[in-house]
């Protein structure tokens, strides 16, 4: 098996996610051998660590955004 695929670090959550999807498939198939069988694999996990990875910061980012939402502001109202 070639390997001409872009680096894991490098991808998006949807390159990423896609490429997964792929992967489960050609494994599903059981066209491979065992060597290419365990070669898809460990490029499986580690699509799926970098899924969570995207996930996780993606998870972090929102719970920011509700936590500055919900603040409240420093406004002249609360001065007077």
């Amino acid at each position: 098996m070639t390997d001409q695929r872009p680096d894991i670090a490098s991808l998006g959550y949807e390159q990423a996610r896609d490429e997964l999807v792929r992967v489960v498939q050609q494994l599903e198939s059981g066209g491979a051998g065992l060597e290419e069988s365990l070669q898809l694999w460990e490029r499986g996990e580690a699509l799926a660590n970098r899924c969570e990875e995207w996930l996780a910061g993606a998870r972090e980012r929102l719970a920011e955004a509700k936590t500055r939402r919900d603040q409240p502001e420093d406004s002249t109202e609360e001065r007077s």
